[in-house]
């Protein structure tokens, strides 16, 4: 009971270090972004209440965002190209794992086992012959460049036919016997069903999304589909360092999946949990 009793304060302790590991550089930023530029780092060294606490605030970094810089317009692309991939995701990913689990054909076990490498190669493996394919189809610096190629997600393919897997035969087989069709049992009786699995995809897909940097920066070219990520290297100049409206940029590009993510965490932690390993 003893040892119990210590390892408490020991815990405690553990998790206020590691939450000030992932907090305060977050705390800086905020700060940093709501001070003038010539005095983001005047208080780094030595470190002092001065450092994490601004003793002049101004909004200037984030009016000058949306004023000069065009982010209500990086903004809207970020979250329509977000949200596109989460819904047609969505859908296809649930329908591919319900052929999976529903459904025999030749090479159903081959092409599961693509499917799963699909989400274990680095992207940076397929970058190169996947642009060249956009260019082709004519896709480089539109939407369908930058939102097609992300919506087929192996990962959530994965998590749908495990969930599909856990739910009863019997259920499906009761409504074949009364007549229902395929799209019918798909989309009137499985899905919805599939709650938890589905926000969880859906979280997963959109912050997927919400952080790309690579693909959009080479499917696009002018500043007219350009996303968040890819505008916060444009704060670093051949001249100047704009530190304030990168922090600006930075700080709302974390607070948008944080705001989607906190009333949906318990849907999200339900959805991984219930997804077994069934085979």
């Amino acid at each position: 009971m003893h040892k119990r009793k210590g390892a408490v304060p020991l815990q405690y302790a553990i998790h206020i270090v590691l939450a000030l590991v992932v907090l305060l550089p977050l705390a800086f930023a905020l700060v940093s972004s709501l001070r003038p530029l010539d005095e983001i780092f005047r208080y780094m060294s030595p470190v002092s209440w001065r450092t994490f606490i601004p003793t002049h605030i101004t909004f200037d970094a984030y009016v000058s965002l949306f004023t000069e810089r065009g982010f209500g317009r990086i903004f809207f692309n970020t979250f329509y190209v977000s949200a596109v991939n989460v819904l047609v995701g969505l859908i296809v990913a649930s329908m591919a794992a319900f052929g999976f689990v529903y459904f025999s054909f030749r090479g159903q076990s081959f092409l599961f086992l693509l499917v799963l490498l699909t989400f274990m190669i680095p992207f940076e493996v397929i970058a190169i012959p996947l642009y060249s394919l956009v260019d082709k189809l004519g896709w480089i610096d539109t939407y369908s460049g930058i939102i097609i190629p992300g919506i087929a997600n192996g990962l959530v393919i994965f998590l749908y036919r495990q969930f599909f897997l856990d739910l009863p035969k019997a259920l499906i087989e009761s409504a074949r016997i009364d007549g229902a069709s395929w799209f019918k049992i798909y989309a009137g009786i499985i899905m919805p069903l599939c709650k938890p699995v589905s926000v969880s995809a859906g979280l997963l897909i959109f912050i997927h999304q919400w952080e790309s940097f690579m693909w959009p920066l080479i499917a696009t070219r002018s500043k007219d589909y350009k996303v968040i990520q890819v505008a916060l290297s444009d704060f670093i100049t051949e001249f100047a360092t704009y530190w304030n409206e990168m922090f600006a940029g930075a700080v709302i590009a974390v607070i948008i999946p944080v705001i989607v993510l906190l009333p949906l965490q318990r849907y999200f932690v339900n959805g991984i949990a219930n997804t077994g390993s069934k085979e």
